[in-house]
């Protein structure tokens, strides 16, 4: 009996884009493994005189079972081994979107032998045990596909062209140097000159420092991945969606002059600076014997806790209120806030131009009228620096979640080390930490990691990536 191949031999597949009702003209199925191209050659009819050769477009349909009837138009793409994304033979049949289509092609796909449906991720873990990416790489890769910026998809491509890959091993070396020069004291210590303790301390605290800094980007890094919520919190018609609309630059919410209008939490993604917003206009929040409403401020209440930053909005023609200063007394402590007056516009024009930043002995962060855009910038700045999220503009490289974790646990092994050093302790106490320190640099890039801390990783990913 014939044994079953281990998986990374199997061939695999999956849609390899986004599949929706009504969208999108193409799509891609994808194999990867020994049988991609014998499949590929089973599922497409190829008409006339062309010949299945690497990296050439062919065209034809894919057939049913019965080789009868035509399920899709398509374009198949054979690309061989090891000049393919995974390193094997790959075979990608572009078919027309939407639903039907891609579904029924890649089902005549799974139904063939030796075939299965590709986990998570699994494509890009295959490129990089076959060595056509790192593993930094393919993280980068993931981000791109998911970034929700210009500047989040810049940084990913940084990742993508190896600028990661190439800072933690440049470190890492650095470390691996002065660990052979300890680990050589160690054992011939008699017959080498004598350790300059003092210039590898500093080595391996420079080496500390670039990882803190690293570690210290990744965070700002992380706003442009992951965005900020911000919470427009106020009482009712106060102008909270109108400003939403106004940043927003289309109608999200319903404004009128009566209160209660919005009983549910709205919400808008907009990108400010290239940082992802997500603006969440609360219900107004105030006492109301009105079921449905009470629901809205309920979960009004839930979008504060949640939220990066709270801005509180309050009407400029009517002063800070005693309902006002309620609504900022529950707004958690920990939480950043921005004072906002708006309708600004209603101010006779002498008093426009006297407005301070003091109203009722309140002071204002930002003075505006959603109506006009007046105090709109004034605003976007605002509720970036609050959050730290202005910090990171000019950012190069940003480790992801993983990866920081990793970088500050490499810092924290070489702080022991430098105890170690502290305590005059032997030369092999010193490299205890030092390894660990090298060993998570390693992790890093996937120089040193198991498979299955790889499946972990990659389980992450979406299906068809």
């Amino acid at each position: 009996m014939m044994s079953s191949p281990i998986p990374h031999q199997q061939t695999i597949a999956a849609v390899a884009t986004a599949v929706a009702p009504g969208q999108g003209g193409i799509a891609v199925v994808r194999l990867s493994g020994p049988a991609a191209e014998v499949v590929g050659r089973s599922v497409v009819s190829i008409p006339g005189q062309q010949l299945w050769v690497s990296h050439r477009v062919l065209y034809g349909h894919v057939m049913d079972e019965s080789g009868k009837e035509r399920i899709d138009e398509v374009l198949v793409l054979l690309m061989k081994g090891p000049r393919s994304f995974t390193g094997e033979d790959v075979v990608e049949i572009h078919c027309h979107g939407g639903l039907m289509a891609v579904q029924r092609v890649l089902e005549r796909v799974l139904a063939q032998p030796h075939v299965r449906r590709a986990l998570p991720g699994e494509f890009s873990q295959r490129a990089v045990l076959n060595g056509r990416l790192d593993l930094t790489q393919a993280e980068a890769i993931s981000e791109l596909v998911a970034a929700r910026s210009r500047r989040a998809a810049q940084l990913a491509m940084t990742g993508v062209d190896g600028g990661i890959q190439r800072r933690i091993t440049s470190l890492r070396e650095r470390l691996l140097d002065q660990l052979s020069e300890l680990e050589a004291r160690v054992d011939f210590e008699e017959d080498l000159p004598p350790l300059d303790a003092a210039e590898l301390l500093l080595e391996l605290q420079c080496v500390r420092r670039e990882l803190e800094q690293l570690v210290e980007d990744a965070k700002r890094g992380d706003v442009l991945r992951q965005g900020l919520q911000v919470a427009l919190v106020g009482r009712p018609n106060v102008g909270k969606s109108s400003l939403l609309n106004r940043l927003s630059r289309r109608e999200r919410a319903i404004v009128t002059d009566l209160p209660g209008t919005t009983r549910d939490v709205l919400e808008s993604e907009i990108v400010l600076e290239g940082v992802p917003i997500t603006l969440v206009d609360t219900a107004g929040i105030r006492a109301t014997k009105d079921a449905l409403e009470q629901l809205g401020i309920d979960r009004s209440h839930q979008a504060l806790a949640a939220a990066d930053v709270a801005v509180l909005v309050f009407d400029l023609s009517l002063g800070w209120t005693a309902d006002d200063a309620a609504l900022l007394a529950q707004i958690p402590d920990d939480l950043p806030r921005l004072l906002v007056g708006n309708k600004a516009d209603l101010q006779p024009a002498s008093m426009t131009a006297s407005l301070s930043n003091e109203v009722d002995g309140k002071t204002v962060d930002v003075m505006l009228s959603a109506l006009t855009g007046q105090g709109e910038e004034a605003l976007i700045e605002a509720v970036l620096k609050t959050c730290g999220a202005s910090e990171a503009q000019g950012l190069v490289v940003a480790l992801n979640q993983r990866q920081q974790d990793l970088a500050a646990t490499a810092a924290i092994a070489l702080a022991r080390t430098q105890e170690a050093a502290a305590q005059k302790l032997p030369w092999d106490f010193w490299t205890i930490d030092l390894r660990q320190a090298i060993s998570s640099l390693g992790e890093i890039t996937g120089e040193e990691i198991t498979e299955a801390v790889l499946d972990r990783i990659f389980s992450r990913f979406c299906i068809g990536k």
